[in-house]
């Protein structure tokens, strides 16, 4: 059996887990991990990514230990994939990580200089942009991340090449014109119209939340679970009082979601 040294250095632990991943995948070794591909371990993934996010949210860092951990094995998983297809190595990725590190942040390790947080991402996008020969400043943000995080990262990339709202005020004015053209449309009764005028206002909203500095999707993560836990002591109380939520009326659950939402504030 592998034993694990608890004592060794982190460079030790990285070789011990490429390893045991190569054992696994190795003829005698685990039929599961033998059968994935790269493609197949993509749920996965994506599953321990948002598991990262919760634990992070939630301020658990016995969990966030736990799920980096996780992460760094598909890190590793999807590596060993690609040397047993001989298109690259582990260290190929921690080679090309570290030397884009260096070259796009000439303000740190060149004598360029950076006027704050701003102004050294905008270079990044700019260097990034060049590297990568692309046609347009807005290309690059994956069409499969979740639309809010999409929005608020094609605006900021938008406002690097300059293309962006002075104040916030002005944000917020075009918050009330969709609003105002949301309502519109939906007096209509216009389907296709309400959705593109419902689409301008979450987008005006995503804006909002970059402007004032906050994360679309992390906001609306929050309010969800808010939501979710809120409801669950609505049908904790009705439970108590020997109904269910199909018997029970919009009023008589507005009462008690009140009540609820006054003892969590």
């Amino acid at each position: 059996m592998t034993e694990i040294n608890q004592h060794k250095s982190t460079g030790d632990s990285l070789s011990q887990l490429i390893e045991i991943v190569e054992k696994l995948r190795a003829p005698g070794g685990c039929p599961w991990d033998r059968d994935q591909t790269q493609v197949s371990l993509l749920p996965y993934f994506l599953e321990e990514i948002y598991e990262v996010i919760e634990s992070v949210e939630e301020g658990n860092m016995e969990l966030l230990k736990e799920e980096l951990g996780d992460i760094l094995l598909h890190v590793v998983f999807q590596a060993s994939i690609g040397k047993e297809n001989e298109d690259f190595t582990l260290q190929d990725s921690l080679n090309y990580v570290n030397e884009k590190l260096i070259r796009r942040h000439p303000h740190v390790f060149a004598d360029a200089k950076a006027e704050g947080p701003f102004h050294a991402k905008q270079n990044w996008e700019a260097a990034k942009h060049d590297e990568k020969k692309r046609e347009s400043r807005l290309d690059g943000v994956p069409g499969t991340l979740p639309a809010l995080t999409r929005s608020q990262r094609l605006q900021e990339k938008a406002s690097y090449a300059g293309f962006d709202w002075k104040k916030v005020e002005q944000v917020w004015e075009k918050v009330h014109e969709e609003i105002g053209e949301l309502k519109e449309a939906e007096e209509k009764g216009i389907t296709e119209q309400i959705e593109e005028e419902l689409g301008d206002t979450l987008f005006s909203i995503v804006n909002l939340s970059r402007f004032l500095g906050i994360s679309a999707e992390t906001a609306l993560r929050k309010t969800n679970r808010k939501f979710t836990s809120r409801f669950a002591k609505v049908e904790e109380e009705l439970k108590k009082r020997g109904k269910t939520v199909e018997d029970s009326s919009l009023e008589e659950m507005d009462e008690i979601w009140n009540a609820v939402k006054n003892n969590d504030d």
